[in-house]
């Protein structure tokens, strides 16, 4: 598309001239025969270079520059300017208001073309840098709109990550990731019936340390044994339901699926009784005497939230609970109590010794019971 040129001359006979040179370069021309009519047209039709009489009845070429140079547009429109006169005044005049080049007239033709195809190339690459800033500004634009959703998305992430750490603190850390995720899946917290693996374990002789011990001194032994087992409890990614002062009750295969869970139970139970085994040493050294007893029980429980709207936990409910309980309140200091189905379960993977069948309160017949030894020397 060639260049558009807009020459502006009150004499018509200079227009005549311009425009066939002009047009004989193979620009397009646009005239106009005095100031009022140039600027007009120059805001018609926009123009990549001006040709302009500075001499002209009603508005002068200085003042039709002044104009342009004050539209957004058209002020960057490149302009020659036509005088008569060689005239220095004439000429710093036309420059201070914005021209960009002159010529004198009568003019030769090469002088003309040449510096128009100058102006053009100007007139080019600023249209070129122009392009490019509005580009950029717009890149910018969308920089700062991608800067801001991306904060913001950051600051709901991070706000959701402390709410999940403050859930974490209170909640076993499945049932926290299970209620930050509850909108996409409200079934996961619903009642249920599965099978799980529970443990139960407690202190020995706890309960008579406390009544001779400063309150100081029993809340140590607290934040230490629950130190020691909550560690070992996130370890093997147990779903602990509860801490009842020295009680602790951890169940595993929900609310996510645990493969083996059974023998998950068991390693964990063996490794809180080493763990708590070498606590007790330091117990024994402060004047303590206090032991740690464990049950293990599988069966099927109902599992879900319980409560009401204000106080809602997660837990399970049934017989498997309670046997693991009553399993627990039968075990020494430093003994693991399993049931017949926990032994037959983890036989491959542990040691264990018949106890025979125990008398457990609230369980109309005896129930078949085990010691849990060891790990077996060939398992993983």
């Amino acid at each position: 598309m060639p260049a558009r040129i807009l020459a502006v001359d009150d004499a018509p006979e200079n227009l005549e001239i311009l425009k066939v040179r002009l047009e004989s370069g193979g620009y397009e021309v646009v005239t106009a025969r005095d100031g009022e009519e140039g600027l007009a047209r120059a805001q018609e039709t926009n123009p990549d270079l001006i040709l302009l009489d500075i001499m002209m009845p009603k508005l002068s070429g200085i003042d039709v520059l002044r104009e342009l140079k004050r539209h957004e547009t058209l002020k960057f429109v490149p302009v020659i300017l036509l005088t008569a006169r060689a005239e220095t005044k004439d000429i710093v005049s036309g420059l201070d208001a914005g021209g960009d080049d002159y010529l004198t007239k009568p003019y030769e033709h090469a002088a003309l073309m040449a510096r128009v195809r100058s102006m053009l190339r100007i007139k080019a690459l600023n249209d070129t840098v122009r392009a490019q800033a509005e580009t950029l500004e717009a890149q910018k634009a969308e920089l700062a709109r991608y800067n801001t959703l991306l904060a913001e998305r950051v600051e709901t992430q991070v706000g959701e990550i402390e709410r999940i750490g403050r859930l974490r603190r209170f909640l076993s850390p499945q049932i926290a990731d299970l209620i930050a995720a509850e909108g996409n899946d409200r079934s996961l917290l619903e009642s249920h019936r599965r099978e799980i693996s529970v443990v139960f374990c407690d202190l020995r002789g706890f309960t008579a340390f406390t009544d001779t011990a400063a309150p100081e001194d029993a809340l140590q032994v607290l934040r230490e044994y629950h130190a020691a087992t909550g560690e070992i409890i996130s370890e093997f990614e147990g779903t602990l339901e509860h801490f009842a002062g020295d009680g602790i009750m951890v169940f595993f295969n929900d609310p996510l699926p645990c493969a083996d869970h059974p023998v998950r139970a068991a390693r964990m139970a063996l490794a809180m009784r080493d763990r708590i085994a070498a606590l007790s040493v330091q117990w024994d050294k402060r004047g303590y005497t206090i032991g740690f007893g464990i049950g293990i029980a599988v069966g099927y429980a109902t599992l879900g939230q319980f409560g009401f709207e204000g106080r809602l936990e997660y837990g399970a409910f049934g017989s498997v609970t309670n046997l693991a309980s009553r399993l627990c309140d039968e075990a020494a200091s430093g003994q693991i109590i399993v049931s017949q189905r926990t032994q037959h379960l983890t036989e491959r993977v542990v040691e264990t010794v018949p106890l025979g069948q125990l008398k457990l309160k609230g369980f109309y017949r005896p129930v078949t019971a085990y010691d849990l030894v060891a790990l077996r020397a060939t398992s993983d």
